[in-house]
């Protein structure tokens, strides 16, 4: 980055509420973007979330239905789970794993669901539940 970005009332670690706003907002007014990486495992967000703290930047870390049913385990087709529990399982998972380390990367982590055409809806609303 030509300048550095000014985060200092930005706190490190998950953002939700108006403390993701406040990120926005510095985004805009400083005219930095904020990466999106699709995760589909505890390792891939460890490796964004690393990144990130070495370029001293803000991520957004996203998971899809399919990145969240392989964070579940695709094996579990094989045992009869059905493919938006198993997409849930993960997804839900991956947000806790993010959750629970974000902090210790000292960068403002935001978590995103991947787009969700229509027929993914149960995974989400599965999500939100």
């Amino acid at each position: 980055f030509a300048t550095p970005m000014d985060l200092t009332n930005i706190p490190s670690g998950v953002l939700t509420g108006d403390a993701l706003i406040d990120l926005f907002k510095a985004a805009k007014q400083q005219g930095f973007a904020i990466p999106a990486v699709n995760c589909s495992s505890s390792s891939t967000c460890n490796a964004v979330m690393e990144a990130a703290a070495k370029a001293k930047s803000p991520i957004i870390i996203q998971v899809s239905q399919g990145g969240g049913q392989f964070l579940g385990g695709k094996g579990l087709d094989d045992l009869g789970v059905d493919k938006m529990t198993a997409s849930v399982a993960g997804s839900v998972a991956m947000a806790y794993h993010v959750r629970s380390v974000a902090k210790f990367y000292g960068i403002p982590v935001v978590i995103h669901s991947d787009h969700c055409a229509k027929k993914l809806l149960p995974w989400f609303d599965g999500m939100t539940a």
